[in-house]
């Protein structure tokens, strides 16, 4: 049974990643909140990825990193401590993780790493400027791994439109919210944390063992398609 650590497993896309993931893996999440699920293959650690050392593991064949933020401002309103957060949470994080777990992934079987960017990377929209810009960042940083730890490791990352989940309940706080979102997406839909979940649980597998350097966006048609 292989073993993955979940970072940010105790919320949304990370918890329903982790609920997957316990059908066939034993899983270690690292979080800030405890994990509503109890499991005799789920092992939790307390952690602030921003400020605590992560702990100790002893063998790992899968690392993900869900810890995200969304903060969406005019740029006249983001400060340098907003693009400062922003960023410390979503790359110096995953690249913490990396660090600290990549000579435990580098003896696993078949090992891969799955991070996350947004469609907020690729397609330009207002008050994104801060999520965009760290987000980018963790694309380079998908295309610079998978190069120099393959054949190892794989490294791919997924970005999604708009998921439902707390972070993203600002933007979902009402129907007309709802509606407008749904409006917007070509297929008439936004994404819902299983979904995404299941395409981690895929490139983590060993179906996906030509795949790495990508990123997989999942946008309902919002980046792909104009009609």
């Amino acid at each position: 049974m292989k073993t993955v650590i979940v970072v940010g497993g105790s919320k949304g896309i990370g918890k329903a990643l982790v609920e997957k993931l316990l059908t066939h893996s034993k899983v270690v999440n690292i979080s800030r909140s405890e994990s509503e699920l109890s499991h005799e293959n789920l092992t939790h650690h307390n952690c602030d990825i921003t400020a605590d050392e992560l702990p100790n593991i002893e063998n790992a064949d899968g690392l993900v990193y869900c810890p995200g933020s969304i903060n969406l401002k005019p740029i006249s309103r983001l400060s340098i401590d907003d693009f400062k957060n922003d960023f410390e949470i979503n790359v110096i994080g995953a690249v913490k993780s990396v660090q600290k777990y990549l000579p435990i992934l580098k003896k696993g079987t078949k090992p891969a790493i799955v991070l996350f960017s947004t469609v907020a990377a690729k397609l330009g929209m207002p008050y994104h400027a801060s999520v965009a810009v760290s987000k980018s960042g963790i694309e380079g940083l998908v295309k610079s791994l998978g190069a120099e730890l393959a054949p190892t490791i794989r490294v791919n990352a997924i970005a999604p439109t708009v998921t439902d989940t707390d972070l993203a309940s600002k933007l979902l706080r009402n129907d007309k919210m709802i509606e407008n979102i749904t409006d917007r997406h070509p297929l008439k839909k936004f994404l819902a944390p299983s979904e995404v979940a299941d395409m981690a649980n895929f490139l983590l597998s060993e179906s996906c063992a030509s795949i790495s350097g990508q990123i997989f966006e999942m946008d309902c048609g919002i980046v792909s398609f104009k009609l």
